[in-house]
């Protein structure tokens, strides 16, 4: 995102994306890439994970419509996943590696 650092942009989409606003953590967790379907053919993408420290959950958020928010464990959030290195990078998470 345009003037914003990677953990800024992570923070503005976990708002979009989820309703949740916090601090960005300028500690990536992991990079991963996957093919992502246009409606001209497909991009190769190459993804930056960033944590963003939770201070507020709101129950209104710009995509809220076409999203469902559930909080779960990062084993168990990374069963649900199927890109393989995002999984393992989910799976892997601890809060306090990046809170302390």
């Amino acid at each position: 995102m345009h003037k914003q650092t990677p953990a800024q942009a992570a923070a503005t989409e976990a708002y979009e994306e989820a309703g949740i606003t916090g601090d960005a953590i300028d500690h990536c967790l992991g990079v991963y890439s996957y093919v992502k379907p246009l409606k001209s053919g497909t991009a190769p993408i190459v993804v930056m994970v960033y944590p963003v420290h939770v201070r507020n959950v709101l129950s209104d958020w710009p995509e809220k419509g076409q999203r469902k928010r559930k909080w779960l464990s990062p084993k168990k959030a990374a069963k649900k996943l199927q890109e393989p290195e995002l999984k393992r990078i989910v799976a892997s998470f601890k809060p306090q590696m990046v809170l302390h």
